[in-house]
């Protein structure tokens, strides 16, 4: 199985990490792309900072990659997301995932978006129109959804 999970402190090229994913053994393919929305919670947005502390980052992305290829029979996955100043429309993180059959793709890349804003040390920075700015925590933002058995945080 192929995988990675990197940082990057520019816009993403998301045809060249669609690539990284490509693989002529499998018909389905499941990308994620979170994008930095204008608002939150009633609050206009103007841009986001993120910071990581990327030496345990990368390596619990990792091992949260290994978690989803151990537990789905997918071929490629790969998770980047980004660090430093972002406007309104950036992909902040991106996600991969390419399997013989779109349902476990489904599920793996459902498991690393999820697992990644829980688990790996991110914190993000909201700049509000209002020149206000703040840190927020990423693991509330990740609380949506995130139920995955034994690793269930709600």
């Amino acid at each position: 199985m192929s995988q990675f999970f990197e940082f990057a402190d520019s816009a993403l090229d998301l045809f060249a990490l669609r690539g990284r994913t490509q693989d002529d053994h499998c018909g389905g393919y499941v990308a994620f792309e979170g994008w930095v929305r204008d608002h939150n919670e009633g609050r206009s947005v103007l841009r986001l900072e993120y910071e990581a502390y990327e030496g345990l980052a990368v390596k619990e992305g990792a091992r949260i990659i290994a978690e989803a290829a151990e537990r789905w029979p997918i071929t490629k996955a790969g998770c980047v997301h980004r660090v430093g100043q972002l406007e309104i429309g950036d992909v902040a993180v991106w996600v991969g995932v390419s399997a013989a059959h779109r349902d476990e793709a489904f599920q793996a890349a459902r498991y690393i978006i999820d697992e990644v804003k829980v688990r790996v040390p991110i914190w993000k920075k909201e700049h509000f129109t209002d020149g206000d700015s703040g840190w927020v925590n990423c693991e509330r933002c990740a609380s949506h959804g995130h139920k995955h058995g034994e690793h269930s945080h709600e």
